[in-house]
């Protein structure tokens, strides 16, 4: 078995307080679903009801509002009863809609149909990812027609790409999904093919899940010709786009395979496809692993969207002790949340309630040039120059030591004996440069 991976830094990342990889558990409905409009890059979709009215289970709520916007659907059925504003994590001001649970659920507990996509065109395959509000299942949240129109637009070979890749132990919800679902995640892969006209299949497995990977050789066996899995290393971040475009790279190249242009995406992302065009049914539900050294018991829940974070945490049997802070997405490069009504999106891969050890504190200490920083940097930066650099606003200077180089992954971070927040000032120089 040939495994590909990026060549040099990276970590290998361990965390004991994620939940078990075992199984997911169905979360209690929420009385009360926050319903945020924007859960994408781009536009705050447009609301289509008002306070007061009655809305059902999957109706369309929120329309998407040009390119990086997509559509917004009910999670639950009920009443409109409030509107609320508030303000992301990236700074953008976003309103949602308060739903309070009333009525008869339409999808949930009912005998799914099953539409025969094979005899739908590409064209209608993507008017349908458009009218199922479908989106890359993390941060930003791209809509995937956005994705399948820049594939088809770029003059090469498409090549699907799911990328399998557990490099972060905070990644366990796909896990747990992928070993839940491989038929339906193969067959959103096999419809996405479709939708960008593509001549493959990849599904990128980290090295040490081999026995992930032969279920989904064995269900692919029927599709050999167009479905291969790929095995590559471990270390994060090799599910970064960049060190996963150097393993498809070699991998082309090993096999004597054209150039092609990726499209990647996760499990999430391939199994919400298959809902959305097999079931017709849009994004209501996600898997989310909810943990962290201040939560009693973590689990991986199925969490309807809306839910709050703190509905999320109580049927994870609460905090044992207060929480220093509450993160979404991953202890790496997720984001802080400062209110527990925050709702569960699109894009929540995780909930993490992190005590004062796992932070470690907030005190830091003068750089020490141990050099651990430029040892771990898989781009080959030095992280302890453009930092200092950053600090004194000298941009031109970090551009010619290529400081657009860096992707955020923060691993200078986690080796940083000083605790020096290093990728963080680093991309805070990139961005100001670019708004010169």
């Amino acid at each position: 078995m040939k495994i590909y991976s990026f060549k040099k830094g990276g970590l290998v990342l361990e965390d004991p307080s994620t939940p078990p990889a075992t199984e997911s558990i169905a979360a209690f409905l929420p009385s009360i679903a926050v319903v945020p409009l924007i859960q994408h890059p781009g536009e705050a979709a447009v609301p289509l009801v008002s306070v007061g009215d009655r809305v059902s289970e999957g109706m369309l709520i929120g329309r998407g509002k040009g390119p990086g916007s997509a559509h917004i659907h009910a999670p639950i059925p009920g009443r409109v009863i409030r509107k609320v504003t508030w303000t992301l994590a990236d700074g953008r001001p976003t309103e949602g809609l308060v739903i309070r649970l009333e009525g008869a659920f339409t999808t949930l507990g009912h005998r799914k149909e099953r539409y025969q996509w094979e005899t739908i065109s590409p064209a209608d395959l993507l008017r349908t990812f458009a009218d199922k509000g479908l989106v890359e299942m993390e941060e930003p949240g791209k809509p995937l027609y956005d994705m399948v129109r820049e594939a088809t637009a770029s003059q090469q070979p498409v090549i699907v790409v799911v990328r399998m890749v557990f490099d972060d132990p905070w990644l366990v919800a796909d896990y747990v999904l992928c070993k839940e679902h491989v038929e339906e995640i193969i067959e959103g892969a096999r419809i996405l093919r479709k939708a960008t006209k593509g001549s493959h299949i990849i599904f990128t497995i980290s090295e040490e899940e081999t026995a992930l990977g032969t279920l989904f050789e064995q269900a692919a066996a029927p599709y050999k010709e167009s479905i291969s899995v790929v095995y590559v290393g471990a270390r994060y971040p090799q599910r970064n786009r960049r060190e996963l475009e150097i393993v498809l790279k070699q991998y082309e190249k090993v096999n004597n395979a054209p150039s092609s242009y990726h499209c990647i995406i996760n499990p999430a992302t391939a199994y919400a496809i298959y809902t959305g065009v097999v079931h017709n049914i849009p994004i209501l539900e996600r898997y989310v692993a909810v943990g962290g050294g201040a939560v009693k018991s973590p689990r991986v829940l199925r969490l309807r969207l809306g839910t709050t974070i703190g509905d999320a945490i109580a049927q994870c049997g609460g905090f044992v002790s207060r929480p220093a802070r509450i993160a979404t997405g991953s202890t790496m490069k997720g984001k802080y949340v400062q209110d527990l009504d925050e709702p569960i999106t699109k894009t929540t891969v995780s909930v993490i309630a992190l005590t004062e050890e796992q932070i470690g504190g907030e005190q830091t200490y003068a750089c020490i040039n141990c050099g651990e920083c430029r040892r771990i940097c898989p781009v080959g930066l030095d992280p302890e120059r453009l930092y200092k650099y950053a600090l004194l606003e000298k941009d031109e200077e970090a551009r010619r030591y290529n400081v657009v180089d860096c992707h955020g992954c923060g691993c200078c971070e986690v080796v940083c004996p000083s605790r020096l927040p290093l990728s963080t000032v680093i991309r805070i120089s990139i961005k100001r440069g670019a708004a010169k």
